[in-house]
């Protein structure tokens, strides 16, 4: 079975739909025999990286509302991830384009650390408030991932990855991806949004049974 996720480091509900996923996964008999694919996905490519802002602030100056209503808006998000186990601080994360951060998780892919890669970048936005389009920042998870930084570095500086985003991307408006978390499996059934546990689990259970049918 092949899952393909189609996720964006900047979307709130990325996060809790990988987790949500994760969950389903540890509880799904044959996890072995899955093939997870993590897919490039750009919900704002114009957007400026400053961190001068915090999220709250750009999504007040892009709503165009004072920065309380937008951090009541965020404080229901953040309720959603707290119950999925996450701490979401948006007061302290910095806006940042993810073009660069979806490379990063191409290079980690090359390594087989695509998944853990995702983690530590979605923790290190809506948790940490790490700036994801520093290289300095970038270079750090890799060594918290074992990467080799020298590799990266080059990566990094020669257009390394950009290529397979673009890709991905791509893939995204031919497979009719409207929207993120977005998982394509086997290219037959799609899961849109975070959904909960028990809705990853019965497709899981679904197209496995599909595919071990008798014939």
């Amino acid at each position: 079975m092949k899952i393909e996720i189609w996720s964006d480091i900047m979307c709130p509900f990325c996060y809790i739909g990988k987790r949500r996923f994760d969950t389903a996964m540890e509880q799904f008999a044959h996890k072995d025999k899955v093939e997870v694919v993590w897919k490039s996905f750009i919900l704002s490519p114009d957007l400026q990286t400053d961190p001068s802002k915090n999220i709250n602030e750009m999504l007040a100056e892009h709503k165009g509302i004072p920065v309380e209503e937008a951090a009541e808006m965020n404080a229901y998000v953040t309720k959603m991830a707290a119950e999925t186990g996450l701490t979401y601080n948006f007061d302290t994360a910095i806006p940042a384009n993810t073009f660069n951060a979806h490379r990063f998780i191409h290079f980690a892919a090359d390594h087989g650390k695509a998944a853990e890669a995702e983690e530590k970048l979605f923790a290190a936005y809506f948790t940490e408030g790490r700036n994801i389009d520093d290289a300095p920042t970038l270079v750090d998870i890799a060594i918290e991932l074992g990467l080799d930084t020298d590799k990266l570095a080059h990566a990094m500086g020669s257009n390394g990855y950009v290529q397979e985003v673009t890709t991905d991307l791509m893939q995204a408006q031919s497979v009719g991806v409207r929207g993120v978390p977005f998982f394509a499996f086997n290219r037959k059934y799609a899961i849109s949004g975070a959904q909960p546990v028990e809705a990853f689990l019965e497709t899981l259970e679904k197209v496995f049974a599909e595919e071990n049918s008798v014939q």
